[in-house]
């Protein structure tokens, strides 16, 4: 396991060196706490936006569903129920106040390979606004996906009331997703770059079909109260069938899709990618051997000492980056002409390391713990909530990653990242519920 290189000497003065107690747990989260570390405050929408004071020009002040979906997945996890059903609705609200782009593909009267027509995953969360002033790369259909999952899973519990807004949009959901046959549609992505058929996509959206049915199982009647077309149940159970062979074919690859895939760009196969993670967890469609494969994967093929890679050749924030590029073109759009960044990237091994990962897998493996009451579990728990906790920076604050400037590994500008914020509260929870477990 690689170990990480620490940033802030504090909270490495609190790591125990032995079994973490419960004790040791809420030093470090008081700790964390006290300095803001764990501060997430939301718009008056109930969204969060990706920074909550971005560099100018970045962008980083809207708000990402994906990110959004992390967010609330991590207050539901640590009992904030209010805040995850706030942020869920807030999302569907958006989508249904601009729900004609999901009726015109559905219907066929616009051609979803143009993405700025496709619904936008990435908006002015203040005001829930469509952001048309700049071309965004909005055919991400894992974020459709997240959104569904966690929507249908409150639903399920009943802290997400099923009105106008939520019922609508779980019924346009499906119907959306069986236009464009999400399995077999070339997408951005959770990178959103290059458009492929990435398994890590898919399989988002098989978490988010899945959870739907769960509900209709679980609350029929209020589906139906609601005005929900059960019949899209049926539609839903095809979506499932679907997705579920065609993540089967692709596993455990990003995606196997030679450049002739309709939509896809040049060399868009891809073996080994980190957001394959998230399909063990926190959505826990991938179980079993081939989760173990996944989790091997990104061991031994992305790991480094300052975060975990995305994938290998990913020239986000190659070295000396924010020297070769003006700050309009570090962020921009690049799913159309990735070739044009990638050039920044002259050796293998000097991508950027990421800090929304090792939480995730602290996370994983602890709830592996609970399960299974395996060392080797809670092991692997403590290594990545250490790394987790190593990626904090000397002023208390989260990082997006970690990247080479002028030779020396330092700090993206865009902290606090609240993905990675939320993942590390995450990851606080689990160790909560495993220190002092006996094997």
């Amino acid at each position: 396991m690689v170990e990480a290189v620490w940033q802030n000497a504090a909270l490495r003065g609190l790591v125990p060196g032995r079994a973490y107690t419960p004790d040791d747990v809420v030093r470090i989260e008081d700790a964390l706490a006290a300095a803001g570390t764990l501060a997430t405050r939301s718009l008056q929408t109930g969204l969060f936006p990706a920074v909550p004071a971005p560099p100018e020009a970045s962008g980083y002040d809207h708000v990402w569903v994906r990110d959004n979906v992390y967010l609330a997945h991590a207050h539901l996890v640590r009992g904030d129920d209010q805040v995850a059903a706030r942020t869920a609705r807030a999302i569907l609200l958006f989508w249904w106040t601009h729900r004609q782009r999901f009726d015109d593909i559905i219907a066929g009267t616009v051609d979803p390979n143009d993405v700025m027509l496709r619904p936008h995953v990435r908006f002015d969360g203040a005001h829930l606004r469509e952001v048309t002033t700049e071309r965004w790369s909005h055919a991400q259909n894992d974020a459709l996906g997240y959104a569904l999952w966690l929507a249908a899973r409150l639903a399920g519990t009943g802290l997400l009331e099923l009105d106008e807004p939520v019922a609508g949009m779980l019924g346009l959901l499906p119907r959306y997703l069986a236009a464009i046959r999400y399995w077999d549609d070339a997408d951005s992505g959770h990178w959103e770059e290059a458009r492929k058929r990435s398994a890590s996509s898919i399989g988002a959206v098989l978490a988010g079909v899945e959870a739907l049915l769960a509900l209709g199982r679980e609350r029929p009647s209020a589906l139906r109260a609601a005005g929900f077309d059960m019949s899209l149940l049926e539609t839903a159970a095809e979506l499932e069938r679907q997705g579920r062979a065609t993540l089967d074919q692709i596993l455990p690859s990003e995606c196997v899709d030679p450049p002739s895939v309709a939509g896809a760009g040049s060399g868009v196969a891809r073996r080994f990618d980190a957001a394959l993670l998230f399909l063990v967890y926190p959505l826990r469609v991938v179980v079993g051997p081939r989760a173990d494969e996944i989790l091997a994967d990104v061991a031994r093929f992305l790991t480094g000492p300052f975060g975990i890679r995305r994938y290998p050749g990913d020239s986000y924030w190659a070295p000396d980056y924010d020297l070769k590029l003006p700050p309009r073109e570090r962020t921009r759009d690049y799913s159309q002409d990735l070739a044009a960044r990638d050039a920044l990237l002259e050796r293998p091994g000097e991508e950027a390391q990421w800090c929304i990962f090792d939480p995730i897998l602290s996370a994983l493996y602890g709830r592996r713990y609970l399960e299974h009451h395996q060392r080797a579990d809670l092991e692997r728990q403590v290594h990545h909530f250490e790394r987790t906790l190593a990626q904090v920076t000397p002023d208390w604050r989260c990082p997006e990653l970690y990247y080479m400037r002028q030779g020396a590994w330092v700090p993206g500008p865009h902290m606090p990242l609240l993905w990675t914020v939320a993942n590390l509260s995450t990851a606080l929870t689990a160790l909560h519920a495993s220190a002092g477990v006996p094997v």
